[in-house]
């Protein structure tokens, strides 16, 4: 699923409905992204009102992981290898060892997707949703690691690994502000984002009518390129990510957006893992 969720937009438009004692509607605007710098806090919360904090996020974050974790083993093994038998022409019998799964496994993830959707539109449902979302996305995750893990042996310790890397590598570069996520950074970054659900949207589209758009899936110059920026893309939107969170703390903004800033960080690493996958299978392939 292409992200991003944590648009500025939404934590300004969570601060602005209206609320009580939070920041005056429509007070909040994309103008901080001008100057490159972090937006100063807006009008305080009522006294004695939970505010969002960083720390909270990083819980609820945390939470949201170890629910990925367990249905991901539970997809893993839901994924086996067998062996069959095969007749050749001239009446040779001979075993072939295919990987085998139950049909169902791909659907917790098109729940989670249905999920993933209403939590955007609805980010005060978020404490219940989110980890609805991270239970069925990890199931699915679960089984296609042990898939590509059965082809490609190694490749999913590669895939974290790599994925952690980028994570930490565009941490350092938000936290030293050598990637200002300035208005223009975001609307570049969420252009490409559309771009590439496009993308997705069209090759899915293609596949039901029988037509198999495979240029951008072949380990040849163009894919593997196509691949490598899309992993990319999904990198920088870990930016917007930070800067949403920081900013909404900051801002101080309804303790549920806590699970909200969590989840926009998981569908973020999710995507980019995935990604991450395919790419290595890509330059893994003979």
């Amino acid at each position: 699923m292409a992200n991003p969720v944590l648009t500025p937009e939404r934590w300004q438009k969570e601060l602005s409905d209206d609320q009580p004692g939070w920041a005056a509607p429509r007070a909040a605007t994309a103008a901080g992204y001008a100057s490159g710098g972090v937006r100063e806090p807006m009008a305080p919360p009522m006294a004695g009102a939970p505010t969002m904090t960083v720390g909270g996020t990083l819980t609820a974050t945390g939470v949201l992981f170890l629910c990925i974790l367990l249905t991901g083993w539970v997809g893993w093994v839901q994924v086996t290898q067998v062996a069959v038998d095969r007749t050749l022409p001239d009446g040779t019998v001979v075993t072939d060892i295919v990987t085998d799964y139950p049909g169902w496994v791909f659907w917790p993830m098109i729940a989670a997707v249905v999920v993933a959707f209403v939590t955007v539109a609805k980010p005060q449902l978020a404490r219940f949703l989110a980890p609805l979302y991270a239970l069925g996305f990890g199931f699915s995750i679960g089984a296609i690691s042990h898939m590509y893990d059965l082809q490609y042996d190694g490749i999913v310790v590669q895939a974290v690994g790599a994925t952690l890397a980028a994570l930490g590598a565009m941490f350092v570069l938000y936290a030293t502000r050598i990637i200002k996520v300035t208005q223009r950074f975001v609307m570049v970054v969420v252009g490409a984002t559309a771009g590439i659900f496009v993308l997705y949207l069209v090759t899915w589209i293609a596949s039901i009518f029988g037509a198999d758009i495979v240029f951008w899936r072949q380990p040849t110059v163009l894919g593997i390129g196509i691949s490598v920026v899309i992993c990319i893309v999904a990198a920088l939107n870990l930016a917007i990510d930070f800067a949403f969170i920081e900013q909404a703390t900051k801002a101080g903004a309804p303790k549920y957006m806590e699970w909200y800033g969590a989840f926009g960080i998981t569908v973020t690493l999710v995507w980019l893992y995935l990604e991450m996958l395919r790419l290595l299978a890509l330059l893994r392939q003979d």
